[in-house]
């Protein structure tokens, strides 16, 4: 079944702070739906497109988080905290009626669903979280080790624009590029939901709760965000995925999964940090194998 013969609704929720946007694809199927969390902060959910082909089983529901995509981008700093944004998925929840529901979440939006986790201790059908390790200091300290293996004249580049500030010099930003074709996405050319993504990025959001660039130093929010200690209180059926070559590092992720009480690890060996796009199929297979069996168990 293609994405076409799927019914679609989409619309606005109110939420603090604004309007978000949210598109519902496989409406009228009859499976435990499954809401989807972009990264960021501040990048749309374009990239995540790929698991609209779950659909054709259950729901799946994406939304643009505040500030950035078609969602309202209100001119308030203020608004950028882990804890409006945890508010804001609690409220499309509830307009959006998920009651049984699956949650997915990539990078900072497997962030987002841990910190929803923890907090709210909500009724979830199963976590999957996706490239989302469970510290910041120790993603920086990996960026790091990445960084160190690019090549001489990139990394030449990186330091000099960082040491005066000039972190929006098309230089600089080429030089990332070549981090992110490593580290990021490995597929090429980069396929239209992924420029599509950067395209609606909302850099207010990014640079108030993370900094710079992804280099740069981590002035925002979320500098000292860390739930590793905290990982043991989440006992949802989760499966914690990632890349051979993802900038979440596998080492990193295998934390996240040996510490929550009920993980399963799957790393894909030809990903980096959007395996969902890099190996599409096999990805998909995984996730869907592991929404029925979760299922199954639970009764739904």
């Amino acid at each position: 079944m293609s994405r076409s013969d799927l019914a679609t609704a989409e619309g606005y929720v109110t939420v603090p702070g604004g309007h978000v946007w949210y598109q519902v694809v496989g409406a009228d199927r009859p499976g435990v739906p499954l809401l989807c969390l972009h990264g960021g902060p501040g990048m749309p959910h374009d990239y995540l497109e790929p698991l609209a082909d779950l659909a054709a089983s259950r729901p799946v529901i994406f939304y643009d988080q505040l500030g950035c995509g078609r969602s309202d981008r209100p001119a308030d700093d203020s608004l950028w905290t882990t804890d409006r944004f945890v508010e804001e998925l609690a409220v499309v929840r509830a307009a959006l009626g998920l009651g049984r529901v699956h949650l997915f979440g990539n990078s900072w939006g497997g962030w987002l669903a841990l910190q929803y986790a923890l907090d709210r201790k909500p009724e979830l059908e199963s976590l999957i979280l996706s490239s989302s390790p469970p510290s910041v200091s120790r993603w920086i300290a990996d960026c790091a080790e990445l960084r160190a293996g690019l090549d001489a004249p990139v990394r030449d580049v990186l330091d000099s624009h960082e040491a005066g500030g000039y972190f929006s010099c098309p230089e600089y930003q080429w030089a990332i590029t070549q981090f992110y074709r490593r580290h990021l996405c490995r597929q090429d050319p980069w396929p239209a939901c992924l420029e599509r993504t950067f395209a609606g990025m909302g850099a207010n959001v990014y640079e108030t709760m993370w900094g710079p660039s992804e280099f740069g130093p981590v002035t925002g929010r979320l500098r000292d965000w860390d739930v590793t200690g905290r990982l043991g209180e989440i006992g949802i059926t989760a499966l914690v995925t990632g890349g051979r070559y993802d900038e979440a590092r596998p080492a990193h992720l295998a934390i996240l999964a040996e510490g929550l009480r009920n993980a399963k690890l799957v790393i894909f060996e030809n990903s980096a940090h959007v395996a969902f796009i890099e190996e599409r199929e096999a990805y998909l297979r995984v996730v869907e194998d592991f929404l029925a069996r979760t299922e199954a168990r639970s009764g739904a």
